[in-house]
């Protein structure tokens, strides 16, 4: 049976079936535009204005971790990299983005929206790039939210992301962010010449507003003591929303 919340309706036949959807409209893509947010802006990548900054920061990682379960890299040079920023920066999907933190000045990070389907009003998250200067700081966080509303603002009614199954740090932050584990689908992909099963996380629009709230109040200068130390984690905000809805939902 379909999940309350879902709109389910029975048609003349008395079978449940999907709640109409007649007014509703594909999305459209995304566009050049930039999102601006406190600690960061989210800008289209650019190889000439970001390449430089980008992989300055990326050789902060000296083990290369950032890389393991990502299709491309690491790079051998400069050179390679820049390569590789000029192709994406030409991608229409994968949609690539520069994170820019606003207290440098520069890019530390890439995001993408890719397998973008405006006709089924899906969209994924993914490509995700943090270098050293990015990870665990609010400005990553904040990218996260403003590339999560972006989506929902155009029309979009499923925000997906999709990670390596092994990657604990990838399944983690969707949990933290709010993402909804829906399952893994086994022997998806060959990546880099190794098996990889695939593990599904999703926000739908409907789901939407709180957890922007949610957003909200922990971006919100008072949750950050003078040191920058959060004083609410916001794994602690989202998994109790989480649960909450799962609470409403087994009850009925």
């Amino acid at each position: 049976m379909a999940a309350a919340g879902d709109g389910v309706e029975r048609n003349a036949l008395g079978q449940e079936v999907g709640g109409s959807l007649a007014d509703w409209r594909p999305p459209s893509r995304p566009d050049g535009r930039a999102l601006e947010g406190r600690f960061c802006t989210v800008e289209r990548l650019q190889a000439g204005r970001h390449a430089p900054s980008l992989y300055a920061a990326n050789t902060l990682d000296r083990e290369g971790r950032m890389w393991t379960y990502l299709p491309h890299g690491p790079f051998a040079d400069f050179a390679d990299y820049h390569a590789w920023v000029e192709r994406a920066e030409g991608s229409v999907d994968p949609w690539f983005y520069a994170i820019i933190d606003k207290g440098r000045g520069s890019a530390t990070g890439i995001a993408s929206y890719l397998r973008i389907c405006p006709e089924a009003g899906s969209i994924e998250v993914g490509a995700l790039v943090f270098s050293p200067l990015l990870q665990r700081r609010p400005a990553a966080t904040e990218a996260m939210a403003l590339m999560m509303g972006h989506a929902f603002a155009l029309g979009y009614r499923r925000y997906e992301w999709k990670c390596d199954a092994l990657n604990e740090a990838s399944r983690a932050a969707a949990l933290r962010l709010g993402f909804h584990y829906e399952g893994t689908f086994r022997k998806a992909a060959v990546v880099k010449g190794r098996n990889r099963d695939t593990a599904w996380f999703s926000v739908t629009d409907d789901e939407w507003p709180a957890l922007q709230g949610i957003f909200a109040h922990w971006l919100d200068g008072a949750n950050f003591d003078t040191e920058g130390r959060q004083r609410v984690a916001l794994s602690d905000l989202t998994h109790a929303w989480r649960a909450g809805l799962e609470n409403t939902s087994s009850a009925r």
